[in-house]
C-alpha cells in the first residue's frame, strides 16, 4: 500500500473539528451577478457565461472555463485573490493547490506533507505556521476546507458551506442519520439539481453510521 493510499484511508476515518471551511473569499458558485461583475477581468459576458455554467465543482474546472474566456494566467491569478472555490486539504491535487495565489511547488509540498489533517484547521495553522507568519497562514486558510460530518455537524458547521442557508440546513438535518453518501444524494436531490448535490457533497462526509 502506498503512503498516499494510507493517508487517504485515515483521512476518511478520523473525527473532524467544527467549522472547517475557510472564509474571506467570494465563492463563484453563490456570488451575485453584481459581486462578480465588480471583480477584475470579469466582463458582463464572462459573468453571464459563468452563471449559466455553475455550479463549478472544482477550482480547476473554473480555471479551465476562465481560460476559455480568454483570461490570461495573470488575470486569473489576480482574480483568485478575491474569488476561489475551496480545495480539500486532504485530497486536493497538486494542480489545485498551485492555483492558490502565492503557492508554489515548495508550499504545495508542505500542504501535502501533513496529510491527513486529523486536527482540522488548527493543525493546518500550526503546521503551515512553521514556514510563514500568522498573516500568511490566515490568507492561505481562506482557500481550503475539510469536510464536516453530516451526522454530527452543528448548525454552525453546516452553515459554513458556501451558499447554504436555513432551509437547506433543515433538510440536511431532517434525514439523519445518514448511512451512505448515496442516501445523501437521494434525499438532498429532492430539493436541488444533481450538480448542486455534487457541489454540496464536496463539503461533507459520513461518520458514526449506526
Amino acid at each position: 500500500m502506498t503512503r498516499n493510499h494510507m493517508w487517504l484511508i485515515v483521512a476518511m476515518s478520523v473525527p473532524l473539528a467544527a467549522a472547517q471551511v475557510g472564509r474571506g473569499l467570494l465563492d463563484p458558485n453563490v456570488a451575485t451577478e453584481a459581486q462578480l461583475t465588480a471583480l477584475p477581468g470579469m466582463s458582463p459576458a464572462v459573468v453571464q457565461g459563468g452563471m449559466a455554467r455553475r455550479p463549478f465543482l472544482s477550482i480547476t474546472e473554473l480555471d479551465a472555463f476562465l481560460g476559455e474566456q480568454q483570461l490570461s494566467r495573470e488575470q486569473r491569478t489576480a482574480l483568485y485573490g478575491r474569488l476561489f472555490i475551496h480545495v480539500n486539504l486532504n485530497t486536493a491535487s497538486r494542480e489545485e493547490l498551485l492555483l492558490i495565489p502565492g503557492v508554489g511547488p515548495r508550499m504545495a509540498h508542505e500542504f501535502e506533507e501533513y496529510r491527513p489533517y486529523t486536527g482540522g484547521l488548527p493543525q493546518f495553522r500550526r503546521e503551515i505556521g512553521k514556514y510563514v507568519d500568522a498573516a500568511e497562514v490566515a490568507r492561505l486558510e481562506q482557500y481550503v476546507f475539510l469536510p464536516i460530518n453530516l451526522n454530527t455537524a452543528t448548525d454552525e458547521d453546516i452553515l459554513s458551506i458556501p451558499g447554504l442557508g436555513p432551509r437547506m440546513l433543515r433538510e440536511f438535518k431532517e434525514y439523519r442519520p445518514y448511512r451512505s453518501m448515496e442516501q445523501f444524494r437521494r434525499e438532498i436531490g429532492k430539493y436541488v439539481s444533481a450538480r448542486e448535490v455534487a457541489r454540496l457533497e464536496r463539503y461533507v462526509t459520513i461518520e458514526g453510521t449506526p
